[in-house]
């Protein structure tokens, strides 16, 4: 009967039990195989054949791609933008491919073990004693398959044919991950440095960040620049950061494969507080709320962090690429609109906020006269400005140096970060330190410190007057209030304070 069965099994699937579906721009076949070991065939004519060690069950799914649909191929060509969603179409169609491949197998080994018992037995009874047995080894099979499913195989592959070349192509992909795993690590450790350089010239009459001061550091437009993690890291530990606030656009296109790309946020032993920008998508926020250290705000919800009380909104446009077109400034005075309203109940219910969040500009402009400091991105560069009604607004540079979308730029974007002193009993704003470093495969760095200027004011707390710092470098941001600046790197010069008085070595 194990023998029939079996083999009238066997004969089903090759009669019939194989389908043919999309999967993106190419056209394949999926069948499933009688075999000792499991896993997946990938056959791709006439390159060769790739091989996973997905699952162990006595059944193996073979993928044959025939070909590249023309159509769809030039489609993709035409509007790149689409290849945003390309993962999620490539996901649905194998779901569907495997979904009607699962129905029409179960249809071939009951249909071919029966068919062959009614001819070996000639008695339907036996016939369908057949056919019930395949069906139980088929689910046992599906039961064993689906236990011992590895996703990591993907990363152990095993070649033959013309793609027994590929791990040349995978060595030499993964020596360029190791030489920017080395850049990475380089640029915090210069942060570090020049951080250390910078505390040890700190001696001139100037403000002086106590001890106590609640630090907070503020990152944005990261752009999935994994170097971002190693510097915010480094940052976090020299500076003894309090919490971080991140005005959104850590992502590119919001794809759920982006996801991992935030796993490192965990690791930060601080609160990250974070808003949507518009390259986050819904499913980014998703990921972010459910680790246990971030605070997404949304709709103006507030949140105490490191005693600092903090509201946000997200942005309310989703523009990952050109597809999409944007609805422009309304839109984002709309949701200015939304948080301000907000902040006002947060203040009647006797909670007030000390700090606002959103990701454009124009939205963060709706909270004048409402908070003390307010905090954006987007645009890629600082500015730094006390709007009419008195309240701070500050826009971040981009912390990763606007990702991959710099290389389309003739000269690397910079990477900016900055740290925001505020006093522990007031939470206003006493001075600020910006980091600036050389873009994509530079290794310079420049920390300034920066005193606001319009004491008594709601974006203000007390100062001690005009000051001036020593200049090794490039002046201070001509936006910023004035301030004095500490650079290093190449181009670093000699100190011109009265104290350490020397030159200042580069890092």
């Amino acid at each position: 009967m194990t023998a029939v069965v079996v083999l009238g099994a066997w004969l089903g699937l090759l009669t019939v039990g194989s389908v043919l579906t999309p999967v993106g721009p190419m056209d394949t076949r999926m069948t499933l195989r009688p075999s000792l070991t499991g896993g997946t065939k990938i056959n791709v004519s006439p390159l060769g054949a790739l091989e996973l060690d997905t699952h162990t069950a006595p059944l193996r799914l073979d993928v044959d791609v025939d070909q590249l649909d023309p159509v769809r191929s030039q489609a993709l060509v035409e509007h790149p933008e689409r290849f945003s969603g390309l993962q999620d179409e490539v996901s649905r169609d194998v779901r569907d491919g495997t979904t009607e491949l699962a129905v029409r197998s179960v249809v071939a080994v009951v249909s071919g073990a029966t068919a062959l018992g009614l001819v070996v037995y000639r008695r339907p009874r036996r016939a369908l004693a057949a056919g019930g047995l395949a069906l139980t080894l088929l689910a046992a099979s599906g039961v064993g398959a689906y236990a011992t499913w590895n996703p990591k195989s993907v990363l152990e592959p095993r070649f033959s044919g013309l793609l027994s070349s590929a791990p040349q192509v995978v060595g030499s992909a993964r020596s360029i991950v190791t030489d920017f795993d080395v850049y990475q690590k380089e640029l915090a450790r210069l942060v570090t440095n020049v951080t250390k350089l910078y505390d040890a010239t700190s001696t001139l009459p100037t403000y002086q960040p106590d001890p106590a001061t609640l630090r907070v550091l503020h990152v944005s437009d990261i752009h999935l620049n994994p170097a971002a993690w190693h510097i915010i890291g480094s940052l976090v530990e020299q500076y003894g950061i309090d919490a971080i606030i991140d005005s959104g656009d850590t992502m590119d296109h919001g794809a759920a494969a982006e996801n991992t790309f935030l796993d490192p946020i965990a690791d930060l032993d601080v609160p990250y507080v974070w808003v949507r920008g518009n390259h986050d998508s819904r499913i980014t926020q998703k990921y972010l709320a459910r680790m246990k250290n971030v605070r997404v705000l949304d709709d103006g919800r507030a949140v105490t962090v490191a005693g600092v009380r903090v509201a946000g909104i997200g942005d309310p446009q989703f523009t990952p690429d050109r597809s999409v077109v944007a609805e422009g400034d309304p839109a984002e005075r709309l949701a200015g609109i939304r948080l301000a309203s907000a902040l006002r109940d947060q203040e009647q219910a006797g909670t007030p906020v000390d700090i606002a969040v959103a990701h454009e500009p124009e939205a963060a402009r709706q909270t004048d006269g409402l908070v003390p400091l307010v905090l954006a991105g987007h645009v890629h560069h600082r500015a730094t400005e006390v709007m009419p009604h008195g309240t701070r607004l500050k826009i971040e540079g981009s912390t990763g140096g606007g990702g991959l979308r710099a290389l389309q730029s003739e000269k690397p974007e910079k990477v900016r970060a900055s740290v925001l002193y505020l006093d522990r009993t007031t939470k206003r704003l006493q001075a600020w330190d910006e980091i600036t470093l050389g873009g994509l495969g530079l290794t310079t760095a420049e920390v300034s410190r920066h005193l606001p200027q319009e004491a008594g004011k709601p974006g203000t707390g007390p100062t001690t007057g005009p000051t001036t710092r020593p200049s090794t470098g490039s002046s201070a941001d001509p936006s910023a209030d004035p301030s004095a600046n500490l650079s290093a790197g190449p181009s670093a010069g000699p100190s011109t304070g009265p104290s350490p008085g020397a030159p200042v070595p580069a890092p």
